[in-house]
């Protein structure tokens, strides 16, 4: 290549480099309106009249950190009538076993237990989840990842939107709690770049998923939707609790509560897993939103743009207003509005998380295969999963027991 037209695709890069970091800071600038709109003082929210009562499926695998309190947050809920079902597919499962102590130690909540031995699924927790839904008493499903701990009026917040019958789904934001450099690593991502994009899907487009931090659903809306059954072959179960009913005519709503995540996370090899396992998922749900987020990679755009026209103030302006928005936007919505503790110790860590979080995203562009749970699976067209399954699977019961008075 000539000096020349190396001096050609130099210039180029520079253009793409300096408008990838005027998109990117224009997406920080609509996060943080996107939060302060939605964090901003607002009159009481509407509660249901009818406290229609919650079934709160449980599906658990393994030992989460602080599992007792997780679970134990779920029986102090101040509300009416509530339910809650706890299931592995082990009955072994050092999971279950705390889930138990925790139903002695609340005698008068209504918990009930499931092993589930039956068809395996290709998503193993859809198929958990419908054993579950079979035992709920109850006209409103509250599905809520193990990892998850809330305070006492949970489930009165959530149930508020549900006062407009046209709701069929609400969930909720979350703060993780961590520890450790890996943990802080994955907190810090989950906290500024994951909850302030769904600000944002809130405010440009609106709400039409769920989130493991807890999806409130009817189950009229779930059968509307397709049911688990329509899920079961999908990794992003979460996203697809919320989406179906809203694909099938209701509407979705944003709860106004922050809710604690447990993360347990002790290495970054657990990270770069969980990370592509979430990029694959949206790759092949979303292929075109998933390439779209290049758009919102500040700091790598500002490190191209530096290497490339480092000579130029204006450069050099360029990058210090990207940088600076994207410290304030995620300082405003990690600290001031999630009031997430990991955030605000280790904000400074931001440019190592955004340079992780770029290559891993580029690494989602390749290959198929995730590992969930220890398991891998392999993602087809559409998000769709393929497991490898044992040549003759055996169908049993489930085995249900209750834990009410217990």
């Amino acid at each position: 290549m000539t000096p020349h037209a190396m001096a050609v695709v130099r210039e180029i890069a520079s253009v793409l480099a300096a408008t990838l970091c005027v998109t990117a800071a224009t997406y920080y600038i609509v996060a943080l309106r996107c939060a302060r709109k939605f964090f901003r003082p607002r009159r009481a929210a509407p509660t249901c009249s009818s406290a229609e009562s919650i079934t709160i499926l449980k599906p658990v695998c393994g030992l989460d950190r602080g599992a007792y309190e997780n679970f134990a947050s779920f029986c102090r809920q101040r509300y009416p009538a509530f339910q809650i079902v706890f299931g592995s597919e082990r009955a072994d499962d050092p999971g279950l076993a705390v889930a138990r102590r925790v139903a002695r130690d609340f005698p008068g909540v209504d918990v009930r237990f499931v092993v589930h031995t039956g068809p395996a699924t290709p998503n193993p927790k859809v198929g958990l989840l419908a054993a579950l839904a079979a035992q709920a008493r109850y006209p409103l499903l509250l599905v809520s990842d193990s990892d998850i701990r809330v305070g006492p009026h949970h489930l009165r917040t959530l149930v508020g939107p549900m006062a407009d019958s046209r709701v069929g789904v609400v969930t909720c934001l979350y703060r993780s709690q961590a520890k450790g450099f890996a943990g802080c690593l994955d907190a810090l991502g989950l906290t500024t770049d994951f909850q302030p994009s769904v600000l944002v899907a809130r405010e440009l487009e609106g709400i039409s998923f769920g989130m493991g931090s807890g999806t409130l659903v009817r189950a009229a809306a779930l059968a509307a939707g397709g049911g688990f059954e329509a899920i079961g072959d999908f990794l992003a179960d979460d996203y697809l609790l919320g989406h179906l009913p809203v694909r099938a005519g209701y509407r979705a709503e944003l709860a106004h509560e922050v809710v604690e995540h447990e993360l347990d996370v002790t290495s970054l090899a657990q990270v770069v897993r969980h990370q592509i396992r979430w990029n694959r998922g949206i790759r092949a749900m979303r292929p075109r939103g998933y390439a779209g987020l290049m758009l919102t990679q500040g700091v790598p755009a500002s490190l191209l743009l530096i290497a490339l026209a480092g000579a130029l103030p204006h450069a050099w302006a360029l990058v210090a207003a990207t940088i600076g928005l994207r410290f304030g936007m995620a300082w405003f919505v990690g600290v001031r509005c999630l009031k997430d503790d990991v955030a605000r110790r280790a904000l400074w860590l931001l440019p190592l998380r955004d340079l992780m979080t770029f290559g891993l995203w580029v690494t989602g562009f390749f290959g198929s295969s995730v590992v969930w749970r220890g398991r891998r699976l392999w993602l087809a067209s559409g998000g769709r999963l393929r497991a490898e399954a044992p040549a003759s699977a055996q169908t049993q019961p489930e085995l249900v027991e209750s834990g009410f008075a217990s």
